[in-house]
């Protein structure tokens, strides 16, 4: 295996990148975000939507560790978003 990063996921803005990254590093996976729009009007410390995304980064060894640990994180969210019969 390599040492190479690969893209897991893209987001939308930057607060969502970081919030997968950190956890991603609570579950001990190393993670590293690519801003694709760090140029221009916003400037890197813009947190908001981009029209290309916010890539998020993990090395190769993890990359199906990180990929179950954002998947069971998004089947929570779901759950947490759906009604609740009253």
């Amino acid at each position: 295996m390599t040492n190479a990063w690969h893209v897991l996921v893209t987001y939308a803005s930057g607060f969502e990148a970081d919030l997968a990254i950190a956890r991603l590093e609570s579950a001990e996976i190393p993670a590293m975000r690519d801003s694709n729009d760090t140029v221009g009007i916003f400037g890197p410390g813009f947190q908001g939507a981009t029209a290309r995304g916010v890539s998020v980064l993990v090395p190769e060894a993890f990359v199906d560790e990180a990929r179950a640990l954002l998947a069971d994180v998004a089947m929570v969210d779901e759950v947490d978003d759906e009604p609740s019969e009253s």
